[in-house]
């Protein structure tokens, strides 16, 4: 069976990629899994480390808010979609995969509509209750549409049924084991790690109150900081300097630009702190953390809110929006949990049961199935 998985962009859409095509190399160490995404992206970085075949192709997201500006940049995209087309054409051509599978990311697009056209098996993963743009043209010439929730039908036109199948979750993240996570990071039985991420790109608002709140606390005997700050947040560091964390003596603090090791870090970890992507949700409930979460404001129909109500109405997190945050409103409430382990343990099983765990497991099935209706 050979499969192609196109995903690029977020962590969110590559993640969940990667846990689905990790499934099916466990199934059957026979397939051949090819990924398919940009350079300029994290696809570029994760793919190869998880040991997949990646090949990329030059494409670039539409903007949407008209401009002079905008319109030169949106000329440019078509000419960049043309060319993606062709070169798509050939990847496709050469792998010759049984079905192809599209997790989200504008490079999709042109994969999964240039497979359906040649005849492949195609189907796409949207992983928010608001698809998007990608995916809402998609659903109407895919074979198959899987959702993360039931509301997310109500936005699509889709060709069959859609099926909801959940979020996965990769395999590392489900079977790591809390104890080794934080022996092999050198983590005390005693310590409580706060790990904290201002998204892939890095989101001013959270880096500075997670920099005001590393730098109020750092000092305390039992807690270590493992934060990373995103693609924009190569100031951080400077920035904890400035206010008074040696960074290069301070052992419980550790900053980097994107966590490549979420299995380790993760499953070590007893409070995170981050927005609430629907990825990061899932891998949080799926190993049963307590959570601080800071949805983003600046995404479609403001899904990440109603993500976070999710688990908050379930006393599965706490929430913090952004028009709240401050440096001081995230040490207070990040006190308030930590200096209750119990709270944590509570608020960590609860969001544990909140899981999907086989998720998966459903979305191979279904390529699969598809797979074999091709043959």
């Amino acid at each position: 069976m050979k499969v192609v998985f196109a995903a690029g962009g977020t962590g969110g859409h590559i993640n969940p990629a990667l846990a689905a095509a990790g499934e099916l190399r466990a199934r059957d160490p026979q397939a051949e899994i090819l990924f398919i995404g940009t350079k300029d992206h994290m696809e570029a970085r994760l793919v190869p480390a998880a040991g997949f075949e990646f090949k990329t192709i030059a494409i670039e997201g539409f903007q949407r808010k008209p401009s002079f500006k905008n319109l030169k940049r949106n000329l440019h995209t078509v000419h960049l979609l043309l060319h993606a087309t062709g070169a798509v054409k050939k990847i496709l051509r050469d792998f010759a995969p049984d079905v192809a599978v599209g997790f989200g990311g504008y490079v999709s697009g042109p994969v999964i509509r240039t497979a359906a056209k040649l005849g492949i098996k195609t189907a796409i993963h949207e992983q928010n209750a608001y698809p998007g743009v990608t995916n809402k043209a998609l659903a109407k010439y895919v074979d198959r549409v899987m959702l993360t929730v039931e509301a997310a039908k109500e936005h699509l036109s889709c060709k069959n049924p859609p099926v909801v199948t959940g979020l996965p979750v990769r395999r590392e993240i489900l079977t790591a084991d809390r104890d080794f996570a934080r022996a092999k990071l050198g983590i005390s039985d005693d310590a409580l790690l706060v790990l904290s991420m201002g998204g892939s790109l890095g989101a001013k608002a959270v880096n500075e109150a997670v920099v005001g709140f590393i730098a109020a606390r750092w000092q305390k005997k039992n807690l270590v900081f493992l934060h990373a700050t995103g693609k924009y947040g190569k100031w951080v560091p400077e920035r904890l300097r400035e206010l008074g964390v040696p960074l290069d003596r301070a052992k419980n603090v550790q900053i980097r630009e994107y966590i490549d090791d979420m299995e380790t870090c993760l499953p070590a970890a007893d409070l995170v702190i981050g927005r609430a992507g629907a990825s990061s949700l899932a891998e949080i409930e799926a190993t049963g953390k307590a959570s601080i979460l800071i949805p983003s404001p600046n995404v479609a129909e403001n899904h990440q809110y109603y993500n976070a109500m999710a688990l908050v109405n379930n006393n599965a997190a706490r929430i913090l929006e952004e028009k709240d945050l401050s440096a001081e409103s995230l040490t207070a409430l990040a006190d308030e949990l930590l200096e209750d382990r119990e709270t944590l343990r509570v608020i960590g099983e609860n969001a544990r049961k909140m899981a999907v765990l086989d998720s998966a497991k459903v979305i191979c099935d279904i390529i699969v199935e598809l797979a074999q209706s091709g043959a």
